[in-house]
């Protein structure tokens, strides 16, 4: 229970004396005690969803279904002191993983979730395990999963509501606290601290971070000098950090003769001896504390009370109680980053209070049903908002939600309007005989940034320290760098030359990042969250060395779970980097792009295909049914292919298309995707006279092309019609007994799937191993990428 004398005066805060010398004590009082009766509610609603999950649903697997009771009693208080009197309409929420069925009970009593879904809660259409965007039928905010990923996305999110303010998208009315309830043990994830370092260089405002420090995670007990740590890296980035460890009832024990030795008692004694007397109860308590204190007057000081009230007391603590949950968050009522460290017990109320085995337990029927008895509910009312109290007092607890600010929020925001996309013959498409799709990328996004369409306002970039490295450094120049507060260019204004113009404003349109690539993902889950959270659209474009995508794979894959709209553009590729080596080569991928859903993994060769299918990812984005887009670029620098004709174009944006199709019912086909193209057209000029009828398959999209294939499959599965897939489609040009090889510069397997389409034969080449530095030439040619690599496959095959 170690932790520094740090405690805030709740009358310090001018806003606070203002607000307490119109306010009665009477009043402040009946809100408390309504905030305990609703805290009663939460947890009961909580336990009883949960014990309904496990012991009165039919079960037809036999498996536990879970809900984390102890969890849920461990920040039922502060759940009520935040929903029922703190929270504004605006504010947007994160909840504790662990605490979802709290929220759902929450929202049951606002009246905004339906009993079908608590009687469902980890059941099939349900309510979710864990609050969830996509999946959950009332107001979720942001989507958690015990990851930190759920905490850490609000300060993006308070950077985001920033950026809408500064352009002057977003009335300051509607600006709300973006806040994070997280469970203690969520502190330990990496991704928080690298996210502190970024919300402290951006300024971020208007973010709480609400910890329920009850020192219990699922393995053990909390190290007594962890608190110490959490308090100086936050105030060190300069937050406000507000402890709230002993509620009133221990406040005013303290006060008293003796009181001071018995607060030195608590803070002192350790997390593990705390949380096993939780669990014993008062008369473990009483013992312990006649022995600890001896005769002294603190002694004195428990003799005063019996066993239970003994034991409400000294777990009383400042999470716990509704008093000094209303005045903290009262006193933080301004815009500054505040992190509030409220201790608690685990499963407090519980049987198993405190117990160091609670994180997964279960309150079986008895236990369930005593809870129930002392709570005056009668036995088939367990789901009434409001049972066991009489109707006077339900009366007034109604009327007191009713009127909480947060009531008044509408759960239907206003839907962000389409941005327009300029008709795809007045889109960018870089011209030239020799390009990159990494340079070409740059240069249209450059290109847009010159005109006045509302696009180009609406785009804002946002990279972990590549941005010039990934072509983005044309657009910066052109829209600048956002910031709160403006700075000058300071190498510009001494006129020192430099390719980067780089000033940063408030109208500013590139987000810069350290070097964390799960903060870019973070970042992009935001800013790609807009839309459903402010009304406002914007259309985040992120750029990364695509080996790194690796790096934020946590991060990127909960960014698509929330269906956070987002592009994305990873480059340099495969071994393309070669003379960076096998670290900075990425071989995993593409498989990467196709296996995540909410994405759209796309690897065009050529410029005019990345045109093409950057219009379609602008649009795609911003569909209903749509998602977020991956291009995998590269920096090879390719001979573009001629077109005699548009008639590519209708492929292409469905994942493929022949650049040289079969002649007759061909017996074989090259098939390529992205910087391998010269190998695969090399080898198909050296077979031309060996297999005359050879075909020559670009697939621009991997992604879209499983996708279509996949979704196929199911339709005949579940509608018994006979669509074809577009892969199919194509495949279908060749006879059935043809041989395929595949190309690309990664994971062999991104490709190979296609011999199941229509039973080819497949013979896969890629890259299954690190690399190592070198050109392209020996690099190629070492991992069977070359020209003669695809003769010599061929041969297996065919002849």
């Amino acid at each position: 229970m170690r932790e520094p004398e740090r405690h805030v005066d709740p009358m310090s805060h001018p806003a606070r004396r203002r607000a307490a010398s119109a306010d009665t004590t009477a009043a402040r009082a009946s809100r408390a005690g309504h905030i305990a009766r609703l805290d009663e509610r939460l947890r009961w609603l909580a336990v009883w969803t949960i014990h309904n999950a496990n012991h009165l649903r039919e079960s037809r697997d036999g498996l536990k279904v879970g809900g984390h009771q102890a969890s849920c009693a461990s920040m039922s208080t502060i759940m009520a002191a935040l929903y029922f009197h703190a929270l504004r309409p605006e504010d947007r929420v994160a909840v504790k993983p662990h605490a979802s069925p709290l929220f759902h009970a929450a929202q049951y009593l606002f009246g905004r979730q339906d009993r079908d879904q608590l009687e469902r809660f980890r059941a099939f259409g349900g309510a979710q395990s864990y609050p969830s965007r996509t999946k959950d039928k009332d107001d979720v905010d942001f989507s958690t999963g015990s990851v930190g990923l759920g905490v850490a996305v609000t300060a993006f999110a308070s950077l985001a509501q920033d950026y809408l303010h500064a352009h002057g998208w977003l009335d300051p009315a509607r600006r709300g606290r973006m806040i994070a309830l997280m469970g203690d043990a969520e502190l330990d994830e990496g991704n928080i601290y690298e996210c502190l370092i970024e919300a402290y260089k951006h300024d971020i405002r208007n973010c709480w971070w609400i910890v329920d420090y009850n020192r219990q995670s699922l393995d053990s007990i909390t190290a007594d000098r962890m608190f110490e740590r959490f308090d100086d890296i936050f105030r060190t980035t300069g937050w406000r950090v507000v402890t709230l460890k002993y509620g009133k009832a221990l406040q005013q024990v303290f006060a008293r003769p003796g009181g001071r030795r018995l607060r030195e008692w608590i803070d002192t004694c350790p997390n593990a001896d705390y949380a096993a007397l939780s669990y014993q109860g008062g008369k473990a308590w009483r013992a312990r504390l006649k022995r600890d204190l001896g005769a002294e007057p603190a002694a004195h000081l428990v003799s005063d009370y019996d066993d239970d009230t003994l034991h409400a007391l000294m777990t009383g603590l400042g999470g716990h109680c509704p008093d000094s949950l209303i005045e903290a968050f009262d006193d933080a009522d301004d815009d500054r980053p505040t992190l509030f460290i409220a201790y608690t017990v685990k499963g407090r109320g519980l049987p198993f209070e405190g117990h160091k085995d609670n994180h997964a337990g279960i309150l079986n029927p008895a236990q369930v049903a005593g809870l129930r008895e002392r709570l005056n509910i009668e036995e088939g009312e367990e789901w009434g908002p409001y049972a066991g109290l009489s109707g006077n007092e339900a009366g007034a607890l109604k009327a007191f939600v009713a009127e909480s600010p947060f009531a008044a929020r509408d759960p239907r925001p206003p839907a962000a309007a389409r941005i327009d996309i300029p008709p795809f013959t007045d889109f960018p498409a870089p011209a030239g005989a020799e390009q990159s799709t990494q340079a070409a990328f740059g240069r249209i996004l450059l290109d847009l940034a010159k005109t006045d369409a509302p696009l180009a306002s609406r785009i804002v970039t946002m990279s972990p320290d590549v941005t010039v490295s990934t072509n983005l450094g044309g657009f910066v120049n052109q829209r600048g760098l956002f910031r709160r507060e403006s700075a000058e260019d300071v190498f510009h204004a001494a006129k020192i030359p430099s390719a980067q113009k780089w000033a940063a404003t408030r109208a500013g349109q590139h987000v810069e990042l350290g070097i964390a690539e799960n903060n870019l993902f973070l970042a992009l889950a935001a800013f790609g969250l807009a839309g459903d959270l402010w009304g406002e659209r914007l259309i985040p474009i992120g750029t990364v060395y695509d080996p790194f995508i690796a790096r934020g794979l946590d991060a990127l894959n909960y960014a698509c779970y929330q269906d956070a709209r987002f592009i994305l553009a990873a480059t340099p590729s495969g071994l393309t980097l070669g003379p960076e080596g096998g670290a900075h080569q990425s071989v995993s991928t593409p498989l990467i792009g196709m296996a995540q859903p909410g994405l759209t993994y796309i690897e065009p060769a050529f410029v005019d295909e990345l045109a093409a299918l950057m219009h379609w990812a602008l649009t795609h984005v911003q569909e209903e049914a749509g998602g977020s887009v991956y291009f995998r670029l590269s920096t090879r620098t390719l001979t573009q292919t001629p077109r005699t004709d548009e008639s590519w174009r209708r492929d292409a944006l469905r994942g493929g298309y022949w650049l040289k199709r079969p002649a007759g019912p061909a017996d074989a086909a090259l098939v390529f995707c992205g910087a391998v193209a010269p190998e695969a057209i090399a080898a198909a000029d050296a077979l031309a006279e060996d297999l005359p009828g050879l075909g020559v398959l670009n697939v621009v999209s991997p992604g879209l092309l499983h996708r279509d294939w996949m979704a196929a499959r199911r339709s005949r599965w579940t509608r018994r019609d006979r669509n074809l897939s577009h892969a199919e489609t194509l495949l279908s040009a060749l006879g059935p007994s043809a041989g395929l090889v595949t190309l690309i510069d990664g994971a062999p397997a991104a490709l190979s799937w296609l011999g199941g389409v229509l039973g080819h034969r497949v013979s896969a080449l890629g890259v299954d191993s690190f690399g190592q530095s070198g050109d392209l030439p020996d690099l190629y040619a070492h991992y069977r990428l070359d020209a003669d690599a695809v003769v010599e496959a061929c041969a297996d095959l065919f002849l």
